[in-house]
Parts: C-alpha cells; sequence; structure tokens
C-alpha cells in the first residue's frame, strides 16, 4: 500500500459539505425523459375545434401537397433538396399525413380565442372536453393534446383561465373516466415566478377535488416574455420557474412574436431567425439541460396559403426555419396551419437522412468498439443513438433500415438513447 501524508478525518470534513451539493443535484438534474417528444405542436382556438379537427388538418396538408408538389421533383424544386433526398422522403410525408397527421395539440382558449364571454367560453370549453373524449372512444385521439389556457398576467383573465380549466376536465372526466395519457397543459406569458407558484397550487387544487393523482396535471411554460429570461432582479428567470413547478413542468416553448415584440423589434424583424431569439432559445436550453424538460421553438406566421408562389414561399421559409430549429437542438415546433404539416415532416425527415449515413457509421464503430475517423465520447453516442430513436418515432426511418445502417437492434439502440 503506498505511503500518504494527509489524514482522512481531515479530508472528510472538508468534502462533506459537498453532500448537498449532490442532493440538490440529483433532485434537478440527472433526468430521463420517459415520454416521446412530438415534433410539433398545432395550435387550433377553441371555437373552431370540432370531431372533425384533426383529419381536416391532415387532409387539407395532402391537398396542398397534391397540388403544389406532387412529384419528388416538385418537392425538390419547392424546399432545394435533391430530388434523390425528396424521393426518399415524399412517400414518407405522405403516409404519416394519411397515418397520424397532427402529434400534439392545444385547444387554444389563449390568443388565438380571444375573449368572448362567460358563456361562450364555458361552452367551448363543455363542448371541446366532448370532442375529445370522442376521440379517446374512438381511438383517433393524438399522442399529446390538451388546452393552452388564459394567462396570469392579467388579473382580469385569471378566475376566467382556472374555470375553464375546471369546466374542461369536470366534462372530460365525467365522460372519459378518468385523466387520459398524453394530457398537457400551456402556460402562457409567464413575468414572474409567483405566477408559476400559483399555476401549481391551482392544478393541485384540481386534482384534490376532482380525485385526480398528486402530480398528474403537467404543463409546459410558454417563454414569450423578456421577463421569462432575466428577471426584474436581474437573474436568470427560468431556472427559478422550473424549481417552482415542482416536476410538473413537461416543456418550455418560445413565443416568437410577443417576445421579439417585447425586445423592442419592428414588425419586419419579428422572426424565428433573429439573432434576439436565437439568445432567449440558448437560455432555455442551458436552463433546461439535465432536467427531462422538453424544449420546443415558435412559429411563423409566413404560411403557404394563396397562389402557388405563395404557397412555394411559405414553404420554404417554414423548412428553412424547422431545420434551424433542429440545428439548434429544438425538435419541436409550433405549426398554425395544415399545409405547414407538409414543411414540418419534410424538414424532420430530411435532416435525419441528411446525416444518418456517416452517423450510423459512427454509432456502430462505437458499439463495437473498432474505432474509426472520429472517437466518440459515450455522451455522443448516446446523442447519436437518440437521432435514430428520434427517427423511428416519428417516421423518418423503420427498425429493418435502422438495423441494416447501423447493426444495432432496435431495442439495444433504445436503451444506448435514453437522454
Amino acid at each position: 500500500m503506498p505511503s500518504t501524508s494527509l489524514n482522512r478525518a481531515d479530508v472528510d470534513v472538508r468534502l462533506a459539505p459537498l453532500a448537498d451539493v449532490d442532493a440538490r443535484i440529483a433532485a434537478r438534474f440527472r433526468r430521463t425523459a420517459t415520454a416521446r417528444q412530438p415534433v410539433h405542436t398545432c395550435y387550433v382556438p377553441a371555437g373552431r375545434v370540432d370531431a372533425g379537427t384533426l383529419r381536416n388538418w391532415g387532409d387539407e396538408a395532402l391537398a396542398a401537397l397534391d397540388e403544389h408538389a406532387p412529384s419528388a421533383a416538385d418537392l425538390a424544386g419547392v424546399i432545394d433538396v435533391s430530388e434523390r433526398r425528396a424521393t426518399e422522403v415524399l412517400p414518407r410525408v405522405r403516409a404519416k399525413l394519411q397515418r397520424s397527421p397532427v402529434e400534439d395539440l392545444r385547444i387554444d382558449f389563449e390568443d388565438g380565442y380571444g375573449a368572448p364571454g362567460d358563456e361562450v367560453e364555458d361552452a367551448d370549453a363543455e363542448r371541446t372536453a366532448g370532442v375529445v373524449a370522442e376521440w379517446l372512444r374512438q381511438g383517433t385521439a393524438p399522442d399529446n393534446f390538451g388546452l393552452r389556457v388564459k394567462s396570469f398576467d392579467d388579473p382580469e383573465l385569471r378566475a376566467r383561465s382556472v374555470r375553464t380549466l375546471d369546466v374542461f376536465l369536470t366534462e372530460l372526466l365525467a365522460r372519459h373516466g378518468e385523466l387520459p395519457g398524453g394530457f398537457l397543459l400551456t402556460f402562457p406569458k409567464v413575468v414572474d415566478v409567483r405566477q408559476v407558484e400559483a399555476f401549481v397550487e391551482v392544478l393541485e387544487l384540481v386534482e384534490r377535488t376532482l380525485g385526480l393523482a398528486s402530480g398528474s396535471l403537467r404543463f409546459e411554460i410558454q417563454v414569450e416574455t423578456t421577463q421569462s429570461i432575466v428577471d426584474t432582479e436581474g437573474r436568470l428567470a427560468l431556472p427559478r420557474f422550473i424549481g417552482a413547478g415542482r416536476d410538473r413542468i413537461s416543456g418550455l416553448h418560445f413565443g416568437t412574436y410577443d417576445y421579439t415584440a417585447g425586445c423592442g423589434l419592428t414588425a419586419a424583424h419579428q422572426h424565428l431567425a433573429h439573432r434576439a431569439c436565437d439568445f432567449a432559445r440558448h437560455v432555455m436550453q442551458v436552463s433546461a439541460a439535465g432536467t427531462g424538460i422538453f424544449l420546443s421553438d415558435g412559429s411563423t406566421n409566413v404560411l403557404p396559403v394563396g397562389g402557388a408562389e405563395q404557397v412555394r414561399h411559405g414553404w420554404r421559409t417554414h423548412y428553412g426555419l424547422v431545420r434551424r430549429s433542429l440545428e439548434h437542438g429544438f425538435y419541436q415546433g409550433w405549426d398554425l396551419h395544415p399545409a405547414q404539416l407538409v414543411t414540418r415532416y419534410a424538414a424532420v425527415f430530411a435532416e435525419f437522412r441528411d446525416s444518418a449515413e456517416s452517423e450510423a457509421a459512427r454509432l456502430a464503430a462505437y458499439v463495437s468498439a473498432t474505432g474509426g475517423a472520429v472517437l466518440d465520447e459515450p455522451a455522443t453516442a448516446r446523442a447519436l443513438a437518440a437521432s435514430f430513436v428520434r427517427a423511428l418515432d416519428n417516421g423518418a426511418t423503420d427498425a429493418e433500415e435502422v438495423a441494416r445502417m447501423t447493426g444495432v437492434p432496435e431495442p439495444e439502440l433504445r436503451e444506448l438513447g435514453r437522454v
């Protein structure tokens, strides 16, 4: 045994305070997301949600695709990818739009809905709960869905926000019998941590009153105010928001236009690619790292509607912004119009396929420990595997193709890709 000079008791005294650090880190970080992250969220005003909403979004997207990009050559000309890549992507986009066009739906009772009056809002909350219950009965509900309630930032709307949630959940539980999996709430325009604390207390009250399991009501915070990035005392706000959420926060969703307006940008410069948005997204990314909280980018109001050139312009804009979000590690974003589903899935699928060959070679080398041109760390190997898991889940590839490319069976890939 080698000789030492330090007294073990003296060392232990100096290391003992780190036990508190270990406890705090274990409580906040080192978490993995057990649910699958959707690639988008579709926001539909509550007054327009009906039994056919999900299928109508898919049908409208397919109609736009058939009219403006029916062939791989047409699609390649619109979104500026090779015809070979478009040939791979197009049938998968079409299949996705036919099978499950909407992955995540928010019934919007906030900006997109307005304030039509208590009687109308009560009726819409009750009616849309019935619509969702019927989707669940038929097995057609998206994997993820829920409400965007009104903000707590407006004193006159706080009670209305809670009442809408109460009416909706009371009716949904009466019809469906239990809180369905994948149910989420969107909490908008947060400017102070005390609003998060109050919302959590409301959710606790709802759970106790309706007999729901504690912690079952989860929510995502919309990051759309400057105060949700830097608070009034000059501190980063999101870490405190996340702490106040008490493990209920599932995601941070960026709000493009409220945030850029809050930064003082003129309308011409209010877009997702602005550097002010990059700063906000980086803060979101750092704040949520290691917590298992999903990140979602915002939307573009340049819609693919109107004449052929307007549709192509809307598609090119949306496709470019989705690809940019993916490059920044934001794997989800908002879609405001059915035709945006075309470029949402085209961008997600093309992003994966553009890098799949090289990433598959790196992953295969790591798993077989044969080395290669790039010496990857375990964390990078997890990221490589996670990329393939996302692609399997969203339809960009299939298990047979992945096994052929990587030599890794799907169960092993999923275990390696857990993040």
